[in-house]
């Protein structure tokens, strides 16, 4: 696509000189500039639509990658966190203008419901059937210790305005970029008609704290951590409870239940308030933060 886009301007700097400037100069960063390219492209498309010369008609042929392509590689949490994470830690320390978005069904969905590390500690699956014993794999806070990656955590049953937002700043961010997404799942257990409501409760408890990292805000001095997420206001027991995968274990064995179930509960609230404390901090950095 770079490439493409690239001869789409040496033709249109050849082919119509007057309109290159304010084409190459254009800010494609948001989607409101994004909409005035694509306007601009039109208009070039409607006087290059009676001309005949080769030159011109190659690019009425590429002119629609004048506009900046979003790209977005996307996958489950197993491949996210377990069988593929080597390859996505590679992409993101790439450096690279890349999106990545994360479907966390927190269960290798696709191949029966065996269990991966985004598997919440206390939930039944496939290869955990006495419930998983540690907790689970916080891939956003893994992803935020490199510092120049946008990451956000979201849940649109949640709150779709977040989920939005983080969607545009991770498209306008010009490194790599990953959304981490609760999805709701069969494999959970529930009433697949109510997967927004489970979404919104895992939030409530605590379990799935909403967030946006970007590393933009580093640059003025500002703090690049935003915690998008209400302290809770429901037990982590409140959301699990409703759920056969934790609900079956405390049916074959009540004891192990109540064991993993208040470590779940530490597990959430020690992430919110890790989550809540980063949130809090200076990230006033005086004269480095110019540099």
């Amino acid at each position: 696509a770079d490439k493409l886009q690239e001869y789409a301007f040496e033709l249109l700097h050849k082919v119509c000189p007057e309109d290159y400037e304010a084409m190459r100069g254009a800010d494609q960063t948001t989607q409101a500039v994004l909409e005035e390219q694509r306007k601009r492209v039109g208009q070039l498309k409607a006087k290059l639509a009676s001309r005949r010369d080769p030159e011109a008609r190659h690019l009425m042929e590429v002119a629609d990658y004048l506009v900046n392509k979003s790209v977005w590689g996307i996958g489950g949490d197993g491949w996210a966190y377990d069988i593929g994470y080597g390859g996505l830690d590679h992409v993101l320390a790439s450096g690279k203008n890349v999106n990545l978005l994360v479907l966390d069904t927190e269960v290798y969905s696709n191949t029966g419901g065996q269990m991966s590390k985004s598997t919440p500690r206390g939930a039944t699956a496939l290869f955990a059937a006495a419930g998983k014993s540690l907790a689970k794999k916080d891939l956003a806070m893994l992803a935020m210790s490199y510092g120049n990656i946008y990451v956000a955590r979201v849940a649109i049953g949640a709150s779709q305005n977040q989920a939005v937002k983080a969607f545009m700043e991770a498209e306008a961010y010009p490194g790599p970029s990953i959304i981490v997404a609760y999805c709701h799942c069969i494999a959970h257990g529930i009433d697949m008609a109510h997967g927004f409501q489970e979404q919104e409760k895992a939030v409530k408890c605590g379990h799935w704290p909403l967030m946006r990292f970007n590393p933009k805000l580093i640059e003025e001095g500002k703090n690049p951590f935003s915690m998008d997420s209400k302290p809770p206001s429901i037990s982590y027991a409140d959301y699990a409870m409703g759920e056969n995968r934790w609900r079956s274990l405390k049916a074959t064995d009540p004891e192990r239940a109540e064991e993993l179930g208040r470590l779940a509960q530490k597990d959430a609230s020690l992430r919110f308030l890790v989550y809540e404390q980063l949130a809090k901090l200076s990230f006033d950095l005086g004269n480095d933060s110019k540099k």
